[in-house]
């Protein structure tokens, strides 16, 4: 009798799970059922974007590459290599873009239109969607380009964000920021500058060697004496 009525107990139970199972399923399984349905057309719409991204960005490397090949090419190539940098650059991500826009300026400075390439770095730094380290290079170009024609104190401005130690263009910024206060008459606030460029190790050694020169000319310590390759690069820029 104990074992039937055990067994009975466990066949009543079984049935009231099976039950409750059955209730569970029909109040929450279509919505269970649409989550996760709803998770699968996510994921693959996720996996198809995510191929899609790759594969333009694979794409548009390869049209770069060709383009900048056709650069160097002679004057007809030059020309569709440039417009295939202006095609680039208002198309695909941020980075990319900014990439190709300052190819594209690159390109005008070297066929010599100046103006061009100045203009086309300014719309660069001043974009705010382009990556910063972008807007930066583009910053430098432009005031390289423009320092003959803007007052010292312009250029002061807008490159002494980068002539500090420790950022990626201080050499080259530091310099104009430097010959932008010998401008100015102002050689105490230039050679300290000149001589921390100089003996930064990070900085290119050919610039190293010109603000040695400038700081040493202007009584300042620029670090070791540059050998004679060194100097004889520096010298015509100076």
């Amino acid at each position: 009798m104990a074992a039937q009525q055990d067994g009975f107990l466990r066949e009543v139970d079984e049935a009231l799970r099976e039950d409750q199972m059955v209730g569970a399923f029909k109040r929450y399984g279509k919505p269970v059922g649409l989550g996760i349905l709803a998770g699968l057309v996510a994921l693959g719409g996720y996996l198809y974007w995510d191929h899609s991204q790759k594969q333009a960005a694979g794409e548009r490397s390869e049209r770069m590459i060709l383009a900048m090949e056709k650069a160097g090419s002679g004057p007809a190539s030059a020309a569709a290599s440039l417009a295939e940098f202006d095609a680039l650059a208002k198309d695909g991500s941020d980075g990319s873009k900014a990439a190709a826009a300052l190819t594209a300026a690159g390109i005008r400075q070297q066929e010599g239109k100046t103006d061009e390439a100045a203009k086309a770095f300014a719309a660069i730094a001043a974009d705010g969607g382009a990556p910063q380290p972008y807007r930066d290079l583009a910053t430098l170009r432009e005031v390289s380009l423009r320092f003959d024609t803007m007052q010292p104190q312009q250029v002061i401005d807008r490159l002494k964000p980068l002539a500090v130690p420790g950022n990626a263009w201080f050499g080259s910024a530091g310099e104009l920021v430097g010959l932008a206060y010998l401008k100015q008459g102002k050689p105490d606030l230039a050679g300290p500058l000149f001589g921390a460029v100089a003996k930064d190790k990070t900085v290119p050694e050919s610039l190293r060697a010109r603000a040695r020169l400038l700081a040493s000319q202007l009584g300042v310590d620029g670090g070791d004496t540059p050998d004679a390759a060194s100097a004889a690069t520096a010298q015509p820029a100076q």
